[in-house]
């Protein structure tokens, strides 16, 4: 199989490229040469958002069984790719988001979902969700509803993540002491590994399916508990869990999602649109999640490897929580549900 991957040197990309290197494909990527590509894959050099920037990728005279775009900016990136590349490739793939559902997004929603209004494959960028969703009608408007895939991710984990959220709460947790931990703790969660995502992908192109798949693990793949439990034993760090009731943590201004980076408090809208999505289409098509426990150890030998300090992409707001806060909210909680040793219990 011949792949071109439009990206292909962060995070998802890379886990696409290196899994497709791995099948024993023949990969290119398309990038602008900031960091160095996975041994094994072709580069071609372009900056998309630049006049002429598709230059290098419309003078090569390469064929390919399938292309692979994850932007999340300006549609019309997506749309000058994929118009360029229709007749040289055979498929094309979006990672896209399950942003692009209309908001409230109701508990157990599928593909079937109501969408964003306003978006446009031609348009500059705007926000995320509209965004995302204008990148999904440009594939399909240069490639068709058949030969064109959209992959709606949720909240994605694992190596080379350069959003800021297992590399924060690795991070935390090996700085040892009383650790903020958001409950209850046995809130489920949904999440995606990138390397998974990037083998239900291939094996999707494989076999030529199209159409909206959501792609994020079945809920209650992990908890919030087995989490931060996993993380305890990845670091070895001589940190205490404290679980801390929900309402402590919103009473104290902390923002679920982004300062406390997975956590959402249960029974709200945006518990329900992060955590309690219907991805049985995906599942019954192949999509495999590894433990949770195998994600975090991952992602903490790739984070150690490179320095202990993660990647972060320019335009995603940093995530995390600050320490004053922190000490704040564990000094004077009245909301304390109990502490957890790094040996853990028999209810972690």
């Amino acid at each position: 199989m011949r792949l071109l991957v439009l990206g292909g040197t962060e995070f998802v990309g890379r886990a696409v490229v290196e899994a497709a290197l791995g099948r024993g494909w023949e990969v290119t990527v398309f990038h602008r040469g900031r960091h160095p590509a996975p041994s094994g894959a072709r580069s071609l050099h372009g900056d998309r958002t630049a006049p002429g920037g598709l230059a290098a990728l419309a003078a090569d005279g390469t064929d390919w069984d399938a292309v692979v775009d994850t932007w999340s900016a300006a549609p019309r990136a997506v749309a000058g790719a994929a118009r360029l590349l229709r007749g040289r490739a055979r498929r094309y793939v979006y990672v896209s988001s399950r942003s692009v559902y209309a908001w409230p997004v109701p508990p157990g929603a599928a593909e079937d979902a109501p969408l964003v209004e306003g978006a446009d494959a031609d348009a500059g960028a705007t926000e995320y969700a509209r965004d995302k969703r204008g990148g999904e009608l440009a594939a399909v408007g240069a490639f068709g509803a058949a030969d064109s895939l959209l992959v709606r991710a949720g909240l994605i984990l694992g190596p080379y993540e350069n959003v800021g959220r297992l590399p924060w709460w690795l991070t935390r947790i090996a700085r040892g002491g009383p650790v903020l931990a958001p409950g209850p703790r046995d809130l489920p969660l949904q999440y995606i590994d990138a390397r998974d995502l990037a083998d239900w992908l291939l094996g999707a192109v494989e076999r030529e399916l199209s159409g909206p798949y959501d792609l994020v693990s079945p809920p209650g793949h992990t908890t919030m508990g087995e989490l931060l439990q996993a993380c305890l034993e990845a670091t070895g760090a001589d940190a205490e869990l404290r679980w801390t009731d929900p309402q402590v943590i919103l009473d104290a201004g902390i923002e679920p999602w982004t300062e406390l980076p997975v956590w959402v408090p249960p029974g709200g809208e945006l518990y329900d649109g992060v955590h309690r999505s219907d991805v049985s289409r995906a599942v019954a098509t192949g999509l495999v999640c590894r433990p949770a426990g195998e994600t975090v150890a991952d992602t903490w030998r790739w984070l150690t490897g490179i320095g202990g300090t993660a990647p972060q992409r320019p335009d995603r707001t940093r995530k995390g929580l600050d320490p004053e806060v922190e000490a704040k909210v564990l000094g004077g909680a009245g909301g304390v549900a109990g502490t957890t040793p790094r040996e853990g219990s028999s209810d972690d």
